[in-house]
Formats: structure tokens, C-alpha cells, sequence
């Protein structure tokens, strides 16, 4: 058996459902349900035994120890994490709540746990950390990409609580012999992200027929990662990596925002015509504070010592996105809540 945290989120959930539809081997998955967690995502595992979802906090440890006791897990993929850089710019104290400090009670009823164990399934025992190439800060146009190596330079209140989280995790490794491993991820994208997030946010709005508000000049860039390759990069990471080790998760796909905006207008245009062009919603709006101006990571490593690449390219993934969301307009407009709806007028009115 094995353990997810954040499971009802946008990657977690996707994650859930790969593992329950290519292994016989249950997954207990712990979230919390703040507002992007959504059970409503696992809605095909409903009557599925293999599937164990328990509502929880991970900064709760009495909760973590009984449920770590109860399930005995052989591995712990921890995903839980407020995770939006302008809800941090906001409100910073929930990130510093979740990603540290819950990050600290997870490891340390992990620790507990795994020194509990009999040696055999201590060797095999494994916590597989989930983090972000936000943490390694900014790059201009003309410099390489992020390598496992580079130093942590977090620039928003987000980037910084994942990079104290991952600190943490790697302090476990090295002073308690915890057998750890750490991925850190480019922009994900795909079925089931909250519309807060670019990609989901111009197809919901161009959908309803409302602005799209593209930062400053819409010249930042991304590199752009396929949800279901960045789940199957971590489980092969947890099968095949090596404890106490880092490894970049990149889909190859470097793009300019403004550049995924017109994409998406533009297959909108094709898949799903109106009396109107959805580029002129295109609306730039003041750019966010810090806003850094390039990511991308180099995923060499993981593709030579474990043998992983994505299997998407931007146009293929996109395409597959785009048309989910308009499969599941009804989920959009559960997701849309009152919540969703204050949050966007606190981030986005004034900016126009």
C-alpha cells in the first residue's frame, strides 16, 4: 500500500486515478479539501476498494500517526501543498502553515514510522517529496536551464515555503537516514486544474466570453508539462530513484504566456466557434510583484539514470486539455464557487 498527500487536488487526483486504472497495489489518500482539493475529481473511484480516502491535515500529527499505524504504508508521496504564487502574494500565512510546517509533521511521523519498521521493509520504504523549479528563482533568456545543482533562489512567498520544505526533507535524509527523493516540476497543466491557474483560467473565461488577463507584457516564459507525465516521471522515480537524491521534471516545452493564450484562443476558435474572435478577450492587466520572467529545467538526469521522458509535446497535451474542459463545462461551473469568485475580483480588479 502507499500514501498520497493531496490526493483530491489537480495533480494529486490525476495521479490517484493512473495509479488505481495501472496497479492492483491500493493508495490511501489523505487531503485536507481546502478549495482546490475536490472529491468531486475521483468521482470514478467512488465505489472502489482499492482507493481509501481519508479527510485529513497533515499538520495534524496525532491524525497522521494513527493513520500511518492503521494503513502501514511502503512509501509516502507527499503532494499536499498550497501551491498558487498570487494567493501567496495575498496570504502568505497559509503557504508557511502547509508547505513548512506540514512538510515537518509529515517527515516526522514518517520518520517515527519507518524506524518502527522491521529492517527489510525499512530498506524498501521510501518519501517521495513533490516540489517546483519555482524554488531555483529566475532566469534570463539566454541562460540554462535549471539543473538539479543550482542553488534555491525563491523569489515569492510560494517558491519560498517550497524551498524550506524541500531543505527539510533533505535534512531528514542526511541527519536521520530517512530514505527521501525530491522532484522538482516545470508548469503542469491538463484535466482537473482549478481555473485560478493560466491554461484552465483563459479556457473558462473564453468559454463564458469574459477577459483574459495576461500579465504586463505576456512575455514570460514557462516550460509546459503534461499531467500525466509528470505522474508517470514520479512513479518512476519512486521505483526506480535513488534515496537522498533531486531530479527535474520538464515537459520540453518552452513557451511564452502570451504565446499559450493565442494557442488556446486559436483551438477554441476551431473546436468550439462564436460570434466573436477569442483573441480580442485578450486584456493585459499590471503584472503581479516579483513576477519572475523565465523558467525552464534541464531533465537530463531523469531521463539517463531512470530512463524517463514526457510523451506529449505541447501541441498534443494542449489539445487533449482544451477539450476536456469543454467535455466538463459542468465542472467548471462546480468548481466556480463563491469562493473562486472573490478570490478573482481580490486578484484581479484594479489590475485592468
Amino acid at each position: 500500500m502507499i500514501l498520497i498527500t493531496g490526493g483530491a487536488g489537480f495533480i494529486g487526483s490525476n495521479f490517484v486515478l493512473e495509479w488505481v486504472g495501472q496497479s492492483d497495489e491500493p493508495i490511501v489518500n489523505i487531503d485536507k479539501l481546502t478549495y482546490a482539493g475536490n472529491l468531486q475529481n475521483l468521482s470514478l473511484l467512488e465505489r472502489n476498494t482499492q482507493h481509501i480516502f481519508v479527510c485529513a491535515d497533515i499538520c495534524n500529527s496525532d491524525e497522521m500517526s494513527k493513520i500511518f499505524a492503521h494503513h502501514q504504508p511502503r512509501a509516502v508521496i507527499h503532494m499536499a501543498a498550497e501551491s498558487h504564487v498570487d494567493r501567496s502574494i495575498h496570504g502568505p500565512e497559509d503557504f508557511i502553515q502547509t508547505n513548512i510546517t506540514g512538510t515537518f509533521r509529515l517527515l516526522e511521523t514518517a520518520r517515527h514510522y519507518w524506524r518502527s519498521l522491521p529492517e527489510e521493509l525499512r530498506l524498501a520504504f521510501r518519501f517521495l517529496h513533490v516540489s517546483t523549479d519555482e524554488v531555483f528563482g529566475t532566469l534570463s533568456a539566454d541562460e540554462s536551464a535549471f539543473t538539479e545543482k543550482h542553488c534555491f533562489r525563491p523569489n515569492s512567498p510560494y517558491s519560498a515555503s517550497k524551498a524550506a520544505s524541500d531543505c527539510l526533507v533533505r535534512a531528514y535524509h542526511h541527519t536521520y537516514g530517512l530514505p527521501t527523493l525530491t522532484t522538482h516540476c516545470s508548469n503542469n497543466y491538463g484535466a482537473y486544474q482549478f481555473p485560478e491557474k493560466l491554461i484552465p483560467l483563459m479556457i473558462t473565461n473564453a468559454l463564458s466570453g469574459k477577459p483574459l488577463p495576461v500579465y504586463g507584457d505576456g512575455q514570460q516564459i514557462r516550460d509546459w508539462l503534461y499531467v500525466n507525465d509528470h505522474c508517470s516521471a514520479i512513479r518512476c522515480v519512486l521505483e526506480k530513484g535513488r534515496p537522498g537524491e533531486t531530479y527535474n521534471i520538464g515537459g520540453r516545452n518552452e513557451k511564452l504566456n502570451l504565446e499559450i493564450v493565442h494557442t488556446i484562443c486559436d483551438i477554441l476558435q476551431r473546436e468550439h466557434p462564436v460570434n466573436y474572435d477569442y483573441r480580442n478577450l485578450i486584456t493585459y492587466v499590471a503584472d503581479r510583484p516579483g513576477h519572475d520572467r523565465r523558467y525552464a529545467v534541464d531533465s537530463h538526469k531523469i531521463h539517463h539514470e531512470l530512463g524517463w521522458e514526457p510523451a506529449e509535446t505541447f501541441a498534443t497535451g494542449i489539445g487533449k486539455t482544451v477539450q476536456w474542459y469543454l467535455q466538463n463545462q459542468e465542472w467548471c461551473r462546480n468548481v466556480q464557487s463563491g469562493e473562486y469568485r472573490k478570490w478573482v475580483e481580490t486578484n484581479y480588479i484594479g489590475r485592468i
